[in-house]
């Protein structure tokens, strides 16, 4: 039995001996009050319970999240539960639950600590009961995203895990509602007990995720070192990272610095639609603006957003989020990188580092590529030269012809053969040699 269950039962027995006694003594009031103490430690002890099978052992964040909201949509009755956490990095509170109306702002709205009711509750760590009126709250704070009921009472409470606060839950009615001690006691009770389990699955998650992103990093390091070919290798790391983000659709563009154009490399989409699409103007595009800005950019909405290129596409091939980030070599851009999600997602900044140092190591296999072909490239001009003046000496010494002779003979007999010059000075020394 652990701490909080073995503390109201103890409670609760002791209530009922008090019951007892004050059922026989003339006083209506005490009864009252012991009868209203004793539905309230019940009610605390079944919320204890329900709260300890929905999150016990439960390290998804989500379930949790979801699973308080709906134990506290079901406690309140209320019309709407959002539930808020803490971003200690930016200050700022995140929605990250919510129970209807609110399923499509989820990561989107942000709250500044001590900004509106919710960061104030946050910032003093105290609970708020409004009864009526709330958007007439000195500290109410009105979001344009969320649907335009407005809400007449509002309950919040803030989520304390340490003695930090982790977190906010709201309770919102539509009409006036006078918030009994008893709804009161029972928010801030399960607000205290899921802080806990809350910070337990985050820490789960960002485990999780920093396992993710060094299995996926060690990958890329692989394929990058070991023989493929350079589109086989490009190809390998969208594959890998559109698995470990749960991507759609990812994507290497690379820059055609002539045409100002980004093209498409490398893609694991098997959609032609996306593959076969047109070559995007960097002057034109949002995508431009990473080439031009070097750095992320980050789009909440592609089918919404205004200057995207292909919002039908998109829509067609169920995208929403997206983040693009720039191939860089040394001070350079030399194409964009791009991850799609299927739902609208907020990109935290270890997800996009972890983009940004794939996109990286994908611009130092490009690079390297390059300069391997350009090193092929200088070592057979340089033995294509060593076959041709070893041509033009034999010329030189069995017809009796200058130099320049020479050159122009076996350049003629190039172009009139129509094969290369290092083919035309290789059957020059092979026949020498058949002679000798």
């Amino acid at each position: 039995m652990s701490k909080e269950f073995a503390t109201s039962k103890s409670t609760l027995d002791t209530m009922n001996l008090e019951l007892a006694r004050a059922s026989s003594a003339p006083t209506p009031e005490a009864v009252t009050k012991l009868r209203t103490a004793l539905r309230l430690k019940t009610q605390e002890i079944e919320v204890l319970h329900r709260i300890s099978e929905a999150v016990s052992g439960n390290l998804n964040l989500e379930d949790v999240l979801r699973h308080i909201i709906d134990l506290v949509s079901q406690v309140t009755r209320g019309d709407a539960c959002l539930l808020y956490l803490l971003d200690k990095a930016h200050e700022e509170l995140v929605l990250r639950a919510s129970k209807n109306p609110h399923p499509r702002i989820i990561g989107r709205i942000k709250i500044r600590l001590g900004e509106g009711i919710t960061g104030w509750v946050a910032k003093e760590k105290q609970p708020v009961a409004i009864p009526k009126d709330a958007f007439n709250d000195p500290r109410f704070k009105v979001f344009q995203s969320l649907p335009e009921d407005r809400y007449q009472a509002f309950l919040s409470v803030p989520i304390i895990s340490k003695s930090e606060v982790i977190g906010v839950i709201n309770v919102q009615h539509r009409r006036a509602h006078r918030h009994t001690s008893i709804e009161k006691a029972l928010l801030v009770t399960i607000a205290s007990q899921v802080g806990g389990a809350i910070e337990n699955a985050r820490l789960y998650e960002e485990t999780k995720n920093r396992a993710m992103q060094i299995e996926t990093l060690s990958k890329v390091s692989k394929t990058i070192a070991s023989n493929h070919y350079l589109d086989e290798i490009l190809n390998l790391i969208v594959s890998m990272m559109a698995e470990a983000m749960n991507s759609p659709i990812c994507s290497i563009m690379l820059l055609d610095e002539r045409k100002e154009e980004l093209v498409i490399k490398a893609t694991q989409s098997l959609s032609p639609s996306y593959a076969n699409k047109p070559n995007i103007k960097v002057n034109k595009s949002l995508l431009g603006r990473v080439v031009l800005d070097r750095k992320p950019l980050i789009i909440r909405d592609v089918t919404q957003e205004k200057g995207y290129n292909y919002p039908e596409l998109a829509k067609q091939e169920g995208l929403r989020s997206l983040v693009s980030v720039p191939l860089m070599i040394k001070n350079s851009v030399i194409g964009v990188f791009n991850l799609y999600t299927s739902q609208e997602r907020q990109f935290s900044n270890e997800e996009i580092q972890l983009i940004s140092t794939v996109a990286n190591q994908a611009a130092v296999a490009i690079e390297n590529t390059k300069l391997m072909a350009e090193t092929l490239a200088m070592q057979e001009a340089l033995e294509t030269r060593k076959l041709v003046e070893r041509a033009k000496g034999i010329l030189i010494k069995e017809d009796k012809i200058t130099e320049e002779e020479a050159y122009r003979r076996i350049q003629q007999k190039s172009m009139k053969l129509r094969k290369s010059m290092r083919e035309i000075a290789e059957a020059i020394v092979l026949a020498a040699e058949i002679k000798m």
